[in-house]
C-alpha cells in the first residue's frame, strides 16, 4: 500500500479545532516521555503548523501500510487543536481522525490482534488493549511512539455494517517558532 496521501483526503489543509482537548491530553499522556511537566501532553519540538500536520500525516500513512489490508481510507486530513493547559497562541497539537473499510469484512477479523503484536517492532509502547465502554464494547488498542511523540486509539467497530476501523492519531504538543503564532 502506498500509505494515505493528500491525493485521496478530501480536505488536506490543516484546520484548527476546539474538539478533544481532553480525549488529546488523555490519549497523549498514556506515556510518551519527554513532557515538560507531568500534567501534560509530552513536548514535540518547535514547529509550524503546517510541518507538525505533515509529520502526524505520515504517522498515519505509516499506520495504514501497517495494517497492510485493502480497502478505503476516509478522513478530513489531519488538524490543529490547542494544547491542554498551555498558551494557545504558542503551543498546539495535531490530531488525524480517520476510518478505514476494508474490501472485505472478513479482512478485519484477527487484525487487532495482529496490530497489537507489530506496533511494538515499529516503535509503538502499546498502552491499552480492552473492548470501550460503549454498548458494543468495541475493542480498542491505544499505542504510545515516543521517537514521534503521537499516540493513536483504534477502534474496533466490528458490529457496524460493513465492520471498520476508527484511528484518532494524536502529537505531543508543539511550540510555535519565534515571532508566530499557532493559529
Amino acid at each position: 500500500m502506498d500509505g494515505l496521501d493528500a491525493s485521496r483526503s478530501v480536505d488536506t489543509a490543516p484546520h484548527r479545532t476546539a474538539i478533544g482537548h481532553s480525549y488529546g491530553t488523555t490519549l497523549t499522556g498514556c506515556g510518551m516521555s519527554g513532557a515538560k511537566d507531568s500534567d501534560g501532553p509530552p513536548f514535540a519540538g518547535v514547529s509550524t503548523t503546517s510541518r507538525a500536520t505533515d509529520t502526524t500525516q505520515k504517522v498515519s500513512s505509516e499506520l495504514y501500510d501497517l495494517m497492510g489490508l485493502k480497502g478505503k481510507a476516509t478522513w478530513p486530513g489531519p488538524g490543529v487543536m490547542e494544547c491542554s493547559g498551555k498558551d494557545p497562541e504558542k503551543y498546539f497539537t495535531t490530531f488525524h481522525s480517520w476510518t478505514f473499510t476494508p474490501a472485505s469484512p472478513g479482512e478485519l477479523d484477527g487484525v487487532m490482534e495482529r496490530l497489537r503484536k507489530e506496533l511494538p517492532g515499529h516503535g509503538w509502547k502499546v498502552v491499552g488493549f480492552e473492548p470501550d465502554s460503549s454498548r458494543n464494547k468495541n475493542l480498542t488498542l491505544t499505542a504510545d511512539n515516543d521517537a514521534e511523540k503521537h499516540s493513536v486509539k483504534i477502534t474496533h467497530w466490528a458490529k457496524d455494517q460493513p465492520p471498520k476501523l476508527n484511528f484518532f492519531v494524536v502529537s505531543g504538543c508543539y511550540q510555535v517558532p519565534d515571532g508566530e503564532k499557532a493559529g
